[in-house]
């Protein structure tokens, strides 16, 4: 295990965690339907009936996996 020759200071510590940000995730906004939908890019889109049962999963107009 690595052990630290020196403390490291407060100063540095924080500088360091600083650096790590949560990005907002890139949803495409689609009108379907007149409907907006917002969905996530190049993610498969679950498919429902009219009831909002899920049938199958859709990618690109094509079905890729049954639900």
């Amino acid at each position: 295990m690595a052990v630290p020759k020196r403390k490291m200071s407060r100063a540095s510590t924080r500088m360091r965690r600083a650096q790590w940000k949560a990005t907002p995730t890139a949803l495409v906004k689609t009108v379907e339907n007149g409907k907006t939908v917002y969905s996530l890019p190049h993610r498969a889109k679950v498919v429902e009936d009219s009831a909002g049962t899920p049938l199958y999963m859709e990618y690109k107009g094509r079905k890729v996996a049954d639900v």
